[in-house]
């Protein structure tokens, strides 16, 4: 198959990592371009979000230093990264990439932006040229399979999200939602999903920033909220109890002096910031202010405990799912790898039976449309005994891991190269 699959997520590094590592929407396409013009990458998809970083790629010859892509896009110490990545290939490839879509691997197990987030790195990976042929077959599938994880497993009912975990929090936070007013800054789909959350939950008023106003008004219009202009944020953050916060930052966008002159503007009564944002758009000196509580991704993780725990079962037939799909999947590329073979074998045979029926018509003079169909039927019949052995041999290894070796052996025997009828030296029926 040769697939890989290199990256990092919240179970293997901490936010700290995680966001130097993180590509933003507008560099995916440069990024994934790059990736594919790396030594030995065939396809690529590099996959982006708040939880995780992850390079998957079909190599050529199973070859590929995607370390060396990594250190060098990044302009990071191997030794920094080395102990946050974890790397798979071939089938553990392909299983990864299933739990991932399915949400087996996600801070909360069910929720399902992940796999939305996975199709729009599909999406820019196919505009820009990086997936064309096994990693087009690898995506669809993995889309496929989370859609059998949702319909025969019950691992995405009451749905979870990072933005719903973080309204739960500010709750426990806060005793009750009713009256309070929510900030958002940002205004992109975990923010309108956390706007969600929080009018259900009796918000009083929501604020939407954003860096395009355009986009900010849409989303304060659906809930009945105020649209604010971005460089405004400084000056009217103060009026939020809550401050959700979700950019595309490269850097902080709220340090700890933002955090003091809030504060003396609200005269010291709290304020909570839910950072969902990878890289972070709070400097955690800010929490180290009295008055202020800053929870990041990674804090959030505490708060899903009790989810997992009530999951646990439901994943583990979802992870028996995904078992039997990674086999099928592995079958089907095999099934595909004979194809060619047998398409070609079958072609080469036929030539043969033609050349042989045209060389001997002449000295069987007339034949009637019966005699006509006794001869096809005859010489079809011969072929297809003929053919009916390596044929089955070739359907028989495509179901296990010998698939190659077979493959090679039927080539060689009937001479067979590329997937065309190889021309046999002599006239076809001579005698050797």
């Amino acid at each position: 198959m040769n697939f890989r699959l290199i990256g990092v997520n919240h179970n293997s590094a901490p936010v700290e990592v995680r966001e130097r590592l993180a590509i933003p929407e507008s560099k995916l396409p440069d990024a994934l371009q790059r990736f594919v013009a790396h030594p030995g990458v065939a396809e690529g998809v590099i996959l982006s979000t708040c939880n995780r970083v992850e390079l998957l790629a079909r190599t050529q010859n199973g070859a590929a230093d995607l370390r060396s892509f990594l250190h060098s896009y990044f302009h990071l110490d191997p030794a920094e990264l080395e102990p946050h990545l974890y790397d798979y290939s071939e089938n553990d490839a392909v299983r990864h990439l299933f739990r991932v879509t399915s949400s087996l691997d996600s801070m909360v197990i069910g929720e399902a932006q992940i796999l939305g987030q996975v199709k729009e790195a599909y999406a820019t990976a196919r505009a820009v040229g990086a997936v064309h042929s096994q990693l087009d077959l690898l995506l669809t599938r993995a889309f496929a399979v989370a859609k059998r994880v949702r319909t025969e497993t019950a691992v995405g009912s009451s749905a979870v999200s990072v933005a719903s975990v973080a309204v739960e929090l500010a709750k426990k936070i806060f005793g009750s939602l009713q009256g309070k007013h929510v900030y958002l800054v940002g205004a992109g789909k975990m923010s309108e999903l956390a706007a969600r959350h929080l009018q259900a939950h009796g918000a009083a008023s929501i604020f939407v920033a954003n860096r395009t106003y355009d986009r900010a008004q849409q989303l304060a219009a659906k809930f009945n909220g105020e649209a604010i202009h971005f460089s405004e944020i400084y000056n009217t953050c103060d009026r939020a109890d809550i401050v959700i916060t979700s950019t595309g930052a490269p850097v902080a966008i709220f340090k700890r002096a933002h955090g003091e002159m809030f504060l003396s503007r609200r005269k010291n009564r709290p304020m909570f910031f839910i950072d969902i944002a990878v890289p972070r758009d709070v400097d955690p000196e800010m929490n180290k202010l009295d008055g202020i509580f800053v929870y990041d991704i990674d804090d959030l993780q505490q708060a899903v405990t009790a989810h997992v725990t009530d999951r646990k079962k439901e994943a583990s037939r979802a992870e028996d799912i995904i078992n039997v799909e990674v086999e099928r999947f592995q079958a089907r590329l095999q099934a595909l790898e004979v194809v060619p073979t047998i398409v070609s074998l079958q072609d080469h045979i036929e030539t043969i039976r033609q050349a042989e029926i045209d060389r001997v018509r002449g000295r069987l003079g007339f034949l009637s449309p019966e005699q006509e169909l006794a001869i096809e039927a005859l010489t079809r019949g011969i072929v297809n005994k003929i053919l009916h052995t390596p044929i089955s041999a070739l359907k028989t290894a495509a179901r296990d891991s010998e698939a190659t070796t077979v493959v090679d052996v039927v080539r060689r025997l009937f001479n067979l190269r590329e997937g065309k009828p190889a021309k046999s030296g002599r006239e076809p029926g001579e005698r050797e």
